[in-house]
């Protein structure tokens, strides 16, 4: 009989033994792989990536606005969190209830003779303050602070949801501190549709806004998205409370 070729005696040799005759152990699965994986995708855009963002750095609301935006820039990259626009839909689609509620409430009172008019009028205001009554205290009641929130799939044997919301306000000024810019992260981990927590964790940071933006009023792009970075990635490994 011909000899079984190379390839073939290799394919069957047994596997390599330690020296008391107990087979090699399998190395575990790097914990920290998921970790670095994080870290790496939180880590500031390269500098050609990026517009330049100038405000008036005398006005706190105008920088609020600019990091805010900056963040949602930031972490609604694809590789990253899909964010969520719920609350956007929601004010929006209650706002143009409202407008249209209104126009037609005018056409009609324009179009039919006033004493016919009058119960159809009265219904269209009522209904137009019920909607922007609504609107307002969806904004300040359930949306509040809210900037950011965002939504992440990954597999690990299994199909797990990640879940972010971020709030953001600006903390006042005093005789030796000046305006900043103060964040509130909730993170959960989930799997099974949300059915098995995996975990979760919460987080909460500040920073003046002088350390983000220079006497020109210009944004620090890499600084902060190294520092929202940072923070994110801190509540997603479970290292804040």
């Amino acid at each position: 009989m011909a000899p079984r070729s190379r390839k073939a005696a290799a394919s069957t040799s047994p596997p390599r033994t330690h020296s008391d005759g107990t087979p090699p152990e399998v190395p575990p699965k790097d914990e920290t792989s998921a970790v670095a994986d994080v870290d790496a995708l939180l880590a500031p855009l390269p500098g050609e990536q990026r517009e330049e963002v100038k405000v008036n750095n005398a006005s706190v609301t105008d920088m609020k606005h600019a990091c805010d935006d900056a963040l949602k820039r930031f972490l609604s990259r694809p590789d990253l969190f899909k964010q969520i626009h719920t609350h956007t839909d929601v004010r929006l689609a209650l706002g143009w209830l409202s407008v249209l509620v209104a126009g037609a409430t005018g056409l009609y009172g324009w179009k039919v003779p006033f004493e016919q008019s009058k119960p159809a009028v009265w219904a269209g205001v009522i209904a137009y303050i019920v909607l922007t009554i609504a609107q307002t205290l969806y904004s300040y009641f359930i949306e509040g602070d809210i900037v950011f929130v965002g939504k992440r799939k990954t597999f690990d044997k299994r199909i797990v949801t990640e879940r972010i919301t971020i709030t953001s306000r600006t903390t006042p000024s005093s005789p030796s501190t000046p305006p900043g810019y103060a964040l509130g992260l909730t993170f959960v981990r989930s799997a099974a549709g949300g059915k098995t927590l995996l975990g979760k964790g919460r987080a909460s940071e500040e920073r003046p806004f002088t350390a983000f933006f220079d006497e020109r009023g210009v944004l620090d792009q890499e600084a902060f998205e190294r520092w929202v970075g940072a923070v994110v990635g801190q509540v997603m490994d479970g290292k804040a409370q």
